[in-house]
Parts: C-alpha cells; sequence; structure tokens
C-alpha cells in the first residue's frame, strides 16, 4: 500500500514537472506569425489624410465601358478607387485613381518622367503598370493579361475624366 501511495506522489510529482516546463516554454513561431509581424509594420504611417478625396468622386471619372468592354467597380474608399476591366468575361486590366496626398513619395517617381500621356507625366512601372500624375491624383492601368499592351494602357488612361480630374480639389 505505501509502495502504491509512492507511485502516486511520484506520478503527481513529474507530471507537475513536465506541464510546468512544457507551459514556460516559449511558443514556437506558426506558419503565418511572420507575415502577420510584416504587413502590421506596413500599415504603419500609411494612414489615408483627411484632406484625400473620397473615393466615390472617382468613380464619375472612369472610363465608360464600351467595344466589348465591361467596366467593374471593386474598391472605393477615402483616398482611392479602382475598377476592373473585363472583356469576354475575363479580366484584362484594373484601372485606378489614388489621392497622392496621403503617400506623396508616390509624387517623386514623376519628377523624372520625360513621356507624357494626355498631357500628364506618365512613368511605366515594370512590364505590366502605366500611371499618369494629375494634379495630386495617380491614375494608373495595370495589366492582368498579355492581350492588354502598354498602348491599350495608355488609351484608356486618356479615356478617364482628366480635366474634371485636375479640377478637383
Amino acid at each position: 500500500m505505501i509502495l502504491h501511495c509512492g507511485r502516486k506522489a511520484v506520478a503527481a510529482l513529474l507530471l507537475s514537472v513536465l506541464l510546468l516546463t512544457t507551459a514556460c516554454n516559449a511558443k514556437a513561431p506558426g506558419r503565418f506569425d511572420q507575415t502577420q509581424k510584416e504587413s502590421t509594420q506596413q500599415r504603419k504611417g500609411q494612414a489615408v489624410t483627411k484632406t484625400a478625396t473620397q473615393g466615390g468622386e472617382f468613380n464619375k471619372l472612369f472610363p465608360n465601358a464600351g467595344d466589348g468592354y465591361q467596366r467593374v467597380y471593386t474598391q472605393e474608399k477615402k483616398g482611392f478607387a479602382e475598377a476592373k476591366l473585363k472583356k469576354g468575361g475575363k479580366e484584362v486590366a484594373l484601372l485606378s485613381i489614388s489621392d497622392t496626398t496621403s503617400t506623396p513619395s508616390t509624387v517623386a517617381k514623376f519628377s523624372k518622367s520625360t513621356k507624357k500621356i494626355g498631357g500628364y507625366p506618365a512613368v511605366e512601372v515594370g512590364k505590366t503598370q502605366t500611371a499618369i500624375l494629375v494634379g495630386k491624383y495617380q491614375v494608373k492601368a495595370l495589366s492582368r493579361d498579355s492581350s492588354f499592351t502598354a498602348s491599350d494602357r495608355a488609351d484608356w488612361l486618356e479615356k478617364f475624366n482628366l480635366s474634371r480630374l485636375a479640377s478637383l480639389k
């Protein structure tokens, strides 16, 4: 009987030690922990300024659909609006307008631009993006399909109501 009580005491002691040591160990990082940390850090300093234009104001300035193209608005928030451009049910491009007052570094890339689209400074970003700067607004066309070329992007950027965009405050 004493032997049985001794075994119970040793088992309880070992169980207590095991629980204590495992509870105090640092948790191994999960597979999404690093991504969560990076995305949280990226948001710092990215708040939209109070003076940024409401995204709904931009929707009126997007090009009309036609010639087999369909325009589908996908995002609208303060300082930004975006629409997909589809042809034959397939997404071929992404069009957007953003207010750069929240991201002044965006404007810097246009300072050395020698190219103009619709009379405004233009830049090519990689092989799939074309952007113009209209006052404090960046208007961008992003190819989502290889059939939508740099020439197509330039044509669609000119279809935006750029004069009305330039007059927004």
